[in-house]
């Protein structure tokens, strides 16, 4: 009986040790018991899950390792992870109690309510990503507890408030994006002196004023962005920002700075694209020239004093003054000028008397007003003859146009633009009529019969998703293209936000593919049915203007042709007209100016062909595609990085990025359009091929285009 008994206890001093033994082997249920009641009070914070991310997440599972979007290491909650999963609700302070919590990543949910301050005691919180939700409020200051904190995401909220000053204690930050929320107020002291690990710092579209801190140029860690677009910062540039890393993109456009753009390290070379929007700035590279400073005579020792340039220290007369070889030479030079352009004048007098006595004989019926022009320069007298039409009212190319020039020019005019060539007015006529009117300007070297034609051929092109031209105007002094006015901007306005209005919203889905559908459609009919079968040369999001109801329409098309005509080249712009003699665009670049803004879309051929081709517009307008899904403008992809957006795109969808590294964070709300999303980019992407024999027709874009939901 005692041996059973002994026999009994060693048995369950064996069960004892054995677990003891699997208890601190195991420790995971006991351990996890905190943890699971703090993340079931997060789950219960969540009002709607329509996908179905948290529903793993329930009190009969007590291992919460095994729960979807959460990670564990050592049988610790490391990480909680559920993006893009539609949840509503709030974020709960109970998560602070995860004591191992490293990351957070609940980006572009529908999330709301404040931040709540003890989310910020998870003393080991290295990455905090929230952005794309709707939450508001401040940002508490216990942020700067997170000492161990590098990446903090906020972007896309409704945030207010100022930027707490003891974030500056976060000192291993190295991704900051706090953009487009509601900040106002100063950058904290000491922002840039503490925060010197930053590798990308993104503040813009908010509302923080004062002066940028000098401190910034500290920021030495930066691989990436400085952005502090869309604010109100005032004040001058600080030099010290040209001590950041040259590789880095430097946006500070469309704040309140003045005064002269430094001309340093980091700020020197860069585009326009970083610097416009601040009216009171000026020098390189924006064209607003600082006004002169005051000049010592000392630097211009040339120049004459105020006192008498003949008279010496001493009262003496300089010895400086001319030989009499000297003047007499001149006075012979100048004697000899005068009889030659005195020949020259009674020369082209007698052919301009000659030319005016053909010109009463043969066109009696001609206008009586002489041509202020000379006719000594060896033309034939049929270009005379041309040169001599005078358009004195406006020709009609429509039905529609009930107006001349008379009631044209009594309409208010308001400059909207100005390009490489020409002008254009929105022109409100006293009967309500709204017209755009673009102006050539004045000379050329084209005849009348010569514009005639090529304006009449592009006022027979009418499709609903092309500016109607309406009528023109011809004179040797004054060339007038009159179109329909259309109402709603243009595309690159509607993708990216215009400084004067205080509403933007970035543009839907729905919308996005509406415009795409439209453009194809204009540029189809442009390649296929048009009387020229027409290339148009120079698209980009700038010469899409949208109407009421958001409807694009092409525009600027043909004026390529005319521009040429305007420095007597040939057309480049109607397909089988190119000539062999023709320069190419990279040479015509230098005085034909619609070529300045169109590099970021055309087509890599563009460099060595000798005529544009339908091939090219469709690179163009996959690019234009590419902008439309991914919010971002060529020329900022092209300064943040040294590729273009096309390559950009390419580099992602390669190293297989997920979807959202490249879309619009704004299309990231609109999870049911992943679908339709992913085809558009791949339209995109084969009009962007590099070979032109790889790009599909229009026409095919069209049919492909049909299938995404509207």
């Amino acid at each position: 009986m005692a041996m059973e008994l002994r026999f009994t206890q060693a048995r369950f001093c064996a069960f004892l040790l054995l677990l003891l033994f699997c208890c601190s082997l195991f420790p995971v249920p006991l351990a996890l018991n905190e943890e699971v009641e703090a993340l079931l009070s997060f789950k219960s914070s969540i009002e709607e899950d329509p996908g179905g991310s948290m529903a793993s997440w329930n009190s009969t599972a007590s291992d919460p390792c095994a729960w979807n979007g959460v990670t564990c290491q050592e049988g610790k909650v490391v990480a909680i992870a559920l993006p893009r999963s539609h949840l509503l609700g709030s974020l709960p302070p109970s998560l602070s109690a995860l004591a191992a919590l490293r990351r957070i990543n609940l980006r572009s949910n529908r999330l709301r309510g404040l931040l709540p301050p003890g989310l910020f005691s998870a003393s080991s919180l290295q990455s905090l990503v929230l952005s794309g939700n709707s939450f508001s409020g401040a940002i508490p200051d216990e942020v700067g507890s997170l000492s161990s904190l590098q990446i903090f995401e906020l972007s896309n909220n409704f945030l207010d408030g100022t930027i707490p000053a003891s974030i500056a204690h976060c000192k291993r930050l190295r991704l900051l994006d706090l953009s487009r929320n509601n900040f106002s107020g100063a950058l904290p002291a000491g922002f840039g002196t503490n925060l010197t690990a930053l590798e990308r710092l993104d503040l813009s579209y908010n509302r923080l004023n004062g002066s940028i801190p000098r401190d910034l140029g500290n920021l030495s860690s930066l691989i990436d962005t400085l952005d502090l677009s869309h604010n109100d910062f005032s004040g001058s540039i600080p030099a010290s920002l040209g001590n950041l890393p040259e590789r880095i993109y430097v946006d500070l456009a469309f704040n309140n700075l003045s005064g002269s753009i430094p001309q340093n390290g980091a700020l020197v070379n860069r585009g326009p694209t970083a610097f416009i929007g601040n009216p009171n700035l000026c020098g390189e590279p924006l064209k607003n020239p600082c006004p002169a400073s005051a000049t010592s005579q000392s630097q211009f020792p040339y120049l004459p004093s105020d006192q008498s340039p003949v008279s010496s220290l001493d009262g003496r007369k300089s010895t400086s003054s001319l030989s009499k070889r000297s003047v007499i030479a001149i006075v012979i030079g100048d004697v000899l000028a005068i009889g030659l352009m005195a020949m020259l004048f009674f020369h082209c007098y007698r052919r301009t008397v000659s030319s005016k006595s053909e010109l009463k004989t043969e066109n009696s019926s001609s206008d009586s007003k002489d041509s202020k022009m000379c006719y000594c320069c060896g033309k034939d007298r049929s270009e005379v003859l041309a040169e001599n039409v005078k358009q004195f009212d406006l020709i009609p190319l429509d039905k529609q146009v009930h107006f001349d020039l008379d009631d044209l020019l009594k309409g208010s005019a308001f400059v909207m633009g100005k390009s490489g060539i020409g002008i254009v007015y929105k022109v409100a006529l006293d009967d309500g009529i709204t017209m755009a009117v673009r102006r050539l300007g004045e000379g050329g070297s084209q005849r009348f019969k010569d514009f005639q034609t090529e304006v009449e051929a592009i006022g027979k092109v009418k499709h609903p998703n092309i500016v109607q031209l309406r009528a023109y105007y011809w004179s040797a002094d004054e060339k007038l293209l009159i179109y329909d006015f259309i109402s709603n901007g243009n595309l690159s306005n509607a993708i990216h936000g215009n400084p004067s209005d205080a509403n933007f919203s970035p543009l839907p889905w729905s919308v996005r593919v509406k415009i795409m559908k439209g453009v194809a459609k204009g540029l189809a009919f442009l390649h296929e049915f048009s009387p020229k079968k027409y290339v148009h040369g120079d698209l980009k999001p700038s010469n899409i203007l949208l109407g009421s109801e958001m409807e694009p329409y092409i525009s600027d098309f043909g004026l390529g042709h005319l521009a040429n005509m305007e420095i007597g080249a040939t057309s480049i712009y109607s397909v089988g007209k190119a000539n062999e003699k023709q320069q190419s665009p990279l040479s015509s670049i230098s005085f034909s100016p619609i070529w300045s803004n169109t590099l970021f879309y055309q087509a890599p051929e563009a460099l060595k062909s000798l005529r544009p081709s339908q091939k090219w517009d469709v690179y163009s307008y996959g690019v234009i595609l590419l902008e439309l899904i991914s919010g971002r403008s060529p020329s900022a992809v092209m300064d943040t990085s040294d590729m273009d957006l096309v390559r950009w795109v390419q580099i992602s969808i390669e190293e297989k990025k997920s979807l959202l590294n490249v879309i619009d964070p704004y299309l990231a709300q609109e999870p049911e359009r992943e679908d339709d999303i992913t085809a558009a980019l791949k339209v995109a992407l084969a009009c962007a091929q590099f070979n032109p024999e790889n790009r599909p027709s229009m026409r095919h874009i069209v049919d492909s285009l049909d299938k995404l939901a509207s």
